[in-house]
């Protein structure tokens, strides 16, 4: 299709859909806009099939359909967003994900948590997965059964609206999860390809016998090796194999055809007229698979997304996309888009690799592998973000890079036994408490489970009843949130941390959860536990009161949105780290500890300040540091952090 002759296409279709130019003229602007970028992606995917040009058209309808469908409310909001620089750029986002069962019991439960939350200074809630899927195989709900209806545990879809207006009413976000890569076996279309249609049937990859099966997995690596060996499933109503990368129950859908593109982009529309702010694509390096490769992060799992964001760009343009891509730091930064792409992908992702660093650097006292990944991290383009976080519902995979590790000296399998040990208790002078998960016999690759306070040794400390060990775990997680709260992105906090729920074992006692032990740190809220917060001398309040402390530092000072302006420092103390926050002639030193014992670092590292002030302000003691000369040192103390703003 030439240029002329897609835009006398797209023009016909206008007419066709009786859309007005006077007052759809933006939309209109950006469907022209965006229609040769659109055509040339559809094109690389689909051309080879006799049907590209009538799915193009598809895709087409399927987006000016969806401008139609949406609300003023929501245009207008959209319009907003737009009028900012990067809405999700923004210093004062501050997120919260949780499981709104296990937080609330349901939806409507939720709506009257949300004075905590703000109070809290959480204003982008990040829901689990809410729509249908089977309890008995639901992954945590990222087994899909129903993409359309809200799953009965936690209301209706009516609440989900009532909700996000509740939100909306309050200038709060919302953030929820799409399963792009698999549906549950018990989807209306996995039903139907097991009744015999063959039209559902190529909605996934399915195959009479082995060959092809085993061909792939000479290349595919397994993602749950314990749980889910292999990445085929023999399923016998329909006498066949059919691909199944994470669990039996999981079937991956095939993109390699338009339809099963199509009917998604149409939920991606469905979510984003609900007046979803963030797009949470669940496991985008896996959508597209090729013989010969080990199906992960292949150029056209990125061309689909880059499909869906210049869809989305046309139809909704407040809408950003995540990309949950839990890979290699390097692979990350191609999920924000390479060459002319970027900024044409993904807006956000998780700083999975600087999660991992900071586990790290905790359990080794060692900054220097963090340090060193910075020159990957830091290739991120700027007008995207980070997710940056402590823990989340998932494992803590150690995805950072062999050549760091051995810069600083450390032989990396060693260095992973050390950690994986450490933080499952195997180690003698460790206080945390965990436990690894999808352990790999072949090559004894696993990963970590637990929750943030148990990991930094609150579980341990409140058995043992020994104060001076339950303050050092507090100082541990308020640390640790510090890095991940003051460095560019949007902190993203995980739900009980915020008061140091400790591992929760009664997963056990369920039998559709007691084989995932990531449960332990999923926990059930109890709000007597919670009510503490507010009581002077619990540990409850002692952590919230300074993650809240933290928080308004943050919305405080317009430095801290994300500009691309992180200047890591090289301190000269490996248990130090470090950075500068920067923006227009502002500078905010920010300085942690990852040390039990007491640390110096010489005032050289203030230099870049010292001819213009004698004194910093630090922002989280609330006193001033003096500057001294090059000889004489800022004193740490353990595990102790500085915010330190210039004047």
């Amino acid at each position: 299709m030439t240029n002329s002759n897609l835009h006398k296409t797209i023009r016909s279709i206008l007419v066709k859909k009786g859309l007005k130019k006077a007052s759809n003229q933006q939309f209109i602007d950006r469907l022209i806009g965006k229609a040769e970028l659109s055509y040339y992606l559809f094109s690389k995917l689909y051309s080879s099939r006799d049907d590209s040009d009538e799915s193009f058209t598809k895709f087409i309808e399927l987006i000016i359909v969806s401008h139609e469908q949406r609300e003023p409310r929501l245009k207008e909001r959209d319009k907003k967003k737009n009028k900012e620089n990067g809405w999700f750029l923004n210093h004062k986002l501050v997120g919260m994900s949780l499981y709104v069962d296990r937080f609330a019991k349901n939806i409507k439960g939720l709506s009257q948590k949300i004075d905590y939350l703000e109070n809290l200074g959480v204003n982008f809630l990040h829901l689990m997965p809410l729509f249908e899927s089977p309890k008995e195989a639901s992954d945590g709900g990222y087994s899909v059964s129903n993409y359309r209806k809200v799953d009965k545990r936690f209301g209706a879809l009516n609440d989900l609206k009532k909700f996000q207006h509740a939100l909306q009413d309050k200038d709060m976000y919302l953030m929820l999860d799409l399963v792009l890569n698999h549906t549950s076996d018990q989807h209306e279309w996995a039903q139907k390809a097991k009744k015999g249609s063959t039209k559902y049937q190529d909605y996934y990859y399915v195959y009479s016998d082995r060959a092809i099966p085993n061909q792939m997995e000479t290349h595919m690596p397994e993602v749950f090796p314990e749980s889910s060996p292999g990445s085929f499933t023999y399923n016998n109503e329909m006498e066949k194999w059919v691909m199944t990368v994470f669990h039996n129950y999981q079937w991956d859908l095939n993109f390699a055809n338009p339809k099963v593109f199509l009917e998604m982009l149409q939920i991606v529309f469905l979510y984003a007229n609900l007046g979803v702010d963030v797009l949470r694509i669940d496991a985008p390096a896996f959508i597209w698979k090729k013989m010969g490769t080990s199906c992960q992060n292949l150029p056209e799992a990125h061309m689909i997304l880059q499909l869906i964001k210049a869809a989305l760009e046309i139809a909704a343009p407040g809408m950003a996309i995540l990309g949950e891509a839990i890979v290699a730091p390097r692979e990350i930064m191609g999920y924000f888009g390479s060459g002319y792409m970027v900024n044409k992908e993904c807006d956000i992702a998780y700083n999975a690799s600087q999660m991992a660093l900071q586990w790290d650097a905790l359990a080794t006292s060692d900054t220097r592998n963090m340090l060193c990944n910075q020159d990957i991290i830091q290739q991120k383009p700027e007008g995207c973000t980070w997710i940056n976080y402590t823990r989340c519902h998932d494992d803590i995979g150690l995805t950072f890079e062999d050549r760091c590790i051995e810069q600083a000296g450390y032989n990396p399998g060693m260095h992973r036994d050390f950690l994986k040990n450490y933080y499952s208790g195997k180690v003698d002078f460790s206080p945390s408490v965990g436990e690894l998960f999808a352990v790999n016999p072949l090559n004894n690759d696993a990963r970590i489970s637990g929750s943030l306070a148990s990991l930094c040794g609150l579980e341990k400390a409140i058995q043992l009843q020994d104060n001076k060990a339950i303050e050092t775990a507090i100082d541990k997680i308020i640390l640790m949130q510090a890095s991940s709260i003051l460095l560019g992105g949007i902190p993203m906090l995980f739900y009980g941390d915020e008061v140091g729920y400790t591992n929760d074992y009664s997963y056990k006692n369920d039998p559709d959860k007691s084989y995932d032990n990531r449960w332990m740190h999923r926990p059930i809220i109890d709000w007597k536990k919670n009510s503490k917060a507010f009581k002077k001398g619990t540990i409850e309040n002692e952590v919230f009161s300074g993650i809240q402390s933290l928080l308004n530092i943050r919305k405080e000072h317009y430095l801290f949105s994300d500009f691309n302006n992180v200047e890591w420092l090289n301190s000269y103390n490996r248990s130090v780290v470090g950075f500068i926050r920067k923006y227009e002639g502002k500078q905010m030193f920010c300085l942690f500890n990852y040390s039990p014992e007491p640390q110096n670092l010489t005032y050289y590292i203030f230099d870049s300040v010292r001819k213009s002030t004698t004194k910093l302000y630090d922002l989280w003691s609330k006193s001033y540091v003096k500057l001294g000369k090059d000889h004489e040192h800022l004193l740490f103390k353990p595990y102790q952090f500085y915010v330190l703003k210039s004047s």
